[in-house]
């Protein structure tokens, strides 16, 4: 069962090509938000807008399948406000009480 969390829907950066994807999987198993599935050997998305963009699936594809800007949809500045303290900025300004995405 997957995640109904959806980010901000047509924002997500994520892309993964098919061509490099060799259907090992990591992506499925890292994802927190169960944005992969696996159809005829091979992973697909399953939906974009459920990609809060933390980078997880780049960072464990040994097969470079898989891009994402990370924190563009400002998935940097939650973490970062939840690590940080204060309130999520979405606007980069990243002033000394905001947490900045950039």
């Amino acid at each position: 069962m997957g995640s109904t969390l959806k980010y901000l829907t047509g924002v997500s950066s994520l892309v993964l090509d098919p061509e490099k994807c060799t259907g090992c999987g990591v992506c499925m198993t890292v994802c927190p938000h169960k944005v992969f599935t696996r159809m005829e050997k091979k992973v697909t998305v399953t939906d974009r807008d459920l990609c809060m963009e933390c980078s997880a699936c780049v960072n464990n594809c040994a097969f470079g399948a898989l891009t994402v800007d990370r924190g563009v949809g400002c998935a940097a500045a939650l973490i970062n406000s939840m690590i940080n303290g204060g309130e999520p900025s979405c606007d980069c300004s990243g002033g000394p009480d905001k947490a900045s995405c950039c």
